[in-house]
């Protein structure tokens, strides 16, 4: 089972990373697109906005910019459908999940309160370690002569 169980959590460390890509992509696309996009007139009560001015000779051409940043969201996208369809499909329907997820928040209860056990014991064992320490130095301290 911990094959299976890696294998699927690798493909969604895979969909969490390739989210990220395609956030990340959205972000600089959009932006662009702001940054590229020429002025235009919102209301015939605003003036005119001003002329697009003329691209230099030595300007680097944006116009394909916004498309292969489009092809490239696309192309994220279309691999995280991949990844998707790539999940294994779930065994039994909901009712079988909903009793795997009571199944595994028993097994948790129980882990946790022999977690709280434990913690319980090391914490009355370090109060008597911490006694015992004390009451050492207080014989150390005793048992040096006055100066």
């Amino acid at each position: 089972m911990g094959g299976k169980f890696e294998n699927r959590m690798d493909i969604i460390s895979q969909l969490q990373e390739q989210v990220n890509t395609i956030a990340a992509l959205a972000f600089n696309t959009f932006g662009t697109l702001q940054r590229d996009a020429p002025p235009v007139r919102l209301s015939p009560n605003y003036p005119e906005p001003p002329p697009v001015p003329t691209p230099a000779e030595d300007t680097p051409n944006v116009s394909d910019q916004p498309k292969l940043m489009s092809a490239a969201l696309v192309k994220a996208a279309k691999q995280f459908d991949v990844l998707v369809a790539a999940l294994p499909l779930s065994e039994g329907g909901e009712e079988a999940q909903l009793k795997r997820i009571a199944e595994l928040q028993a097994e948790n209860d129980a882990v946790g309160q022999e977690l709280q056990k434990q913690l319980e014991a090391a914490e009355k064992e370090l109060k008597q370690v911490q006694e015992l320490f004390s009451q050492a130095a207080d014989n150390c301290l005793n048992l040096k002569k006055p100066d």
